[in-house]
């Protein structure tokens, strides 16, 4: 599946939202079959003009276009789906929030651990499950923010921190192994944009 970085390229006129912010509402509209500028503007915390544009360049791009016969009603169409990474809704909102208490009593633990390799400095959690009107969610997004226990500066995926190949799949292994199997999450690099939008913090 192609991922966002690949597609990003004509969003990157966005006024004042990662692009990756955007994607990640569309993926959230998967189960729902319209929504609206409000809709875009509630979940990214941003005000209407800047929804507004945010339409326009995912309209120009093909992810999105409007409803027939629904004045300020928007569908995300198949190409959004793919680039945002959006699956089908098939779990329950009820076990998709034990998996992530699960996690959060993981990283809890983690951090008390001082023979772990990592401390875990950011924990946020959003998808679909945050939506109070869906019967089946997605697995929930949870961006994670590490940095090495011998290491005091921060490995928060910051451009001034930069990952060699060994210690990127050393992080990757990592968060592998925090997820614990579950379908229920998707463990990522912490990205600044995660906390910008709704979202749950887990530490």
């Amino acid at each position: 599946m192609p991922s966002p970085r690949e597609h990003n390229k004509g969003l990157s006129t966005f006024p004042t939202i990662a692009a990756e912010a955007a994607l990640s509402f569309l993926k959230d509209t998967k189960g729902a079959l319209t929504w609206t500028a409000r809709d875009l503007a509630d979940t990214l915390k941003i005000k209407r003009p800047e929804a507004e544009q945010a339409l326009a360049l995912l309209e120009a791009q093909g992810y999105i276009q409007p409803a027939r016969g629904a004045k300020g009603q928007w569908i995300t169409t198949p190409a959004g789906e793919t680039v945002s990474g959006a699956k089908a809704p098939r779990f329950t909102r009820e076990s998709v929030e034990q998996s992530l208490a699960q996690l959060k009593n993981r990283i809890q633990q983690n951090n008390k651990n001082r023979q772990t390799p990592f401390r875990i400095t950011n924990a946020v959690a959003f998808g679909d499950f945050l939506l109070p009107d869906r019967a089946r969610v997605q697995s929930a997004d949870v961006g994670i923010g590490l940095v090495r226990r011998n290491d005091s500066r921060p490995r928060d995926n910051s451009p001034a921190s930069p990952h060699s190949a060994s210690e990127a799949q050393a992080e990757r292994k990592f968060r592998r192994e925090l997820r614990a199997k579950s379908a229920h999450l998707n463990l990522r690099p912490y990205a600044d944009w995660m906390r910008g939008r709704t979202h749950r913090d887990l530490l």
